[in-house]
């Protein structure tokens, strides 16, 4: 039996509803459920201290137990040292086995490769270590307080409350499930296809933790989240794959290269991924800033709304949160409009990437489940 295209597309309406719909999960690793469903894990980098008194931050290299914030990033003191040492001694170091080595507390010290490329992927910036090896000395190229230390009662997270709820909301980079894989135009963009669909998944559960969007009404979220989701990945994407290495890091064991872009047709995507690395390289943007400008995306968009104020909260609380933590961060709320200059970057991007999967979806040749679909579909915007 045919269906028809009205009632399709309301088969496909639900998909988006049914997400917002439920219940917005606890950023609480006991809400198991929750997360299963929203392919979602919860964060593993804040450890609660036995008597719930105050989050412990964990190195986010190692796992092992944060000291502070150094060199951009919640690190310990073993893996703080070790980028010093490489940094200041220009060491370069070869893996034996393929650049894929597990690094953790127990194995840290085993690949000294892989450990240091983890510190770079994860954010620690080479520009903060002082060359000049003089001990006690502060950091120039930014002012980066200790703003997970458990004594420091009036630390930016306590002040900040959405910076808190986006850390904690964040979610894990994808995982492909090991099989074997051919390296065709095909191939490649089916494993696309379905890393597009799980971060779709994961992109609703986010917004609806962030303070102010569930204040929307339902059609509203929809919008917001159908207009913005292109940029929203495409910025993840290119912070995740920082520093620049000619890949972009799509799931944490699939890397796509110019090469492999080039064969399934998405060079134009490829480039304008770089270009926005780049950017975000020179402004030198930490995690902070990049998880409330990713909110700030979301805010930022220009459809049509049935209210407008509620959106204009909602984008003036993220504007706020923004500058405060550039400011905590930085010691300056001036470099705030340097970060904001990433933002016409992803639009150009938004435009791409749908022209990109609508040509994808016509041909019919690729594999694309109905939330992707729907999320295309112009006539819903």
């Amino acid at each position: 039996m045919m269906m028809s295209d009205d009632n399709e597309e309301m088969i496909n309406v639900s998909i988006i509803k049914t997400e917002l719909e439920s219940s917005t999960f606890s950023s609480s690793p006991t809400n198991s459920a929750l997360y299963s469903m929203s392919h979602m894990l919860p964060s593993d980098d804040v450890l609660k201290t036995e008597d719930d008194e105050a989050p412990r931050r964990l190195c986010l290299v190692c796992g092992d137990i944060a000291s502070g914030f150094h060199y951009g990033v919640a690190s310990c003191e073993a893996c703080k040292a070790f980028f010093k040492r490489t940094i200041q001694g220009n060491i370069e170091y070869t893996c034996p086995a393929a650049n894929d080595c597990e690094i953790n507390k127990r194995r840290r010290k085993a690949c000294q490769a892989c450990r240091f490329q983890k510190c770079l992927q994860k954010g620690m910036l080479k520009e903060g270590v002082r060359l000049d090896r003089v001990r006690g000395g502060r950091q120039k190229y930014r002012r980066n307080p200790e703003i997970y230390s458990v004594k420091n009662k009036n630390s930016l997270l306590e002040e900040n409350r959405m910076l808190e709820i986006l850390i904690n909301s964040e979610p894990k980079v994808l995982t492909l499930p090991e099989k074997e894989f051919s390296p065709t135009a095909v191939s490649i963009l089916n494993i696309l296809s379905e890393l597009y669909d799980k971060e779709l998944v994961n992109v609703i559960s986010w917004a609806k933790q962030i303070p102010g969007f569930t204040d929307l009404s339902l059609n509203n979220q929809m919008r917001l989240l159908q207009s913005t989701w292109t940029e929203i990945l495409t910025l993840s994407l290119a912070f995740r794959s920082l520093p620049p290495s000619g890949k972009l890091m799509f799931a944490v064991n699939f890397l796509l290269d110019e090469i492999q872009a080039q064969q399934c047709g998405a060079s134009e995507i490829f480039q304008l991924c770089v270009s926005i690395m780049e950017r975000l390289q020179q402004t030198l943007i930490c995690k902070e800033e990049f998880l409330l400008l990713k909110a700030l995306v979301l805010a930022n968009s220009d459809v049509r709304l049935d209210e407008v104020d509620p959106l204009l909260q909602f984008r003036e609380s993220i504007i706020n949160a923004l500058v405060n933590c550039v400011t905590m961060i930085r010691g300056n709320s001036r470099d705030t409009s340097n970060i904001l200059l990433c933002l016409p970057a992803l639009r150009q991007a938004d435009g791409v990437l749908r022209k990109f999967w609508s040509n994808i979806h016509r041909d019919g040749n690729i594999v694309m489940n109905k939330l992707f679909i729907e999320m295309l579909d112009p006539s819903l915007r």
